[in-house]
């Protein structure tokens, strides 16, 4: 099982990884990050399955992936 970690104050609000997850398990958060944008987060799904396509499309290299 994999995890994912998100700066949510690197966030940018471009949304790339959400539109880019295969398995739609990063979602938008309704709270503002320190940027003033609605970051985005890891849902805490067993069903990531550590492809990092996420990491590697975020243009701010704010995302971890853990396998």
């Amino acid at each position: 099982m994999a995890k994912i970690k998100i700066d949510k104050d690197r966030c940018k609000g471009c949304y790339l990884c959400v539109v880019n997850c295969p398995n739609a398990l990063i979602k938008i958060s309704e709270s503002m990050n320190v940027k003033g944008v609605k970051a985005a987060y890891f849902s805490g799904s067993s069903k990531c399955t550590g492809c990092a396509m996420c990491a590697v499309i975020c243009p701010d290299c704010g995302i971890t992936v853990f396998k």
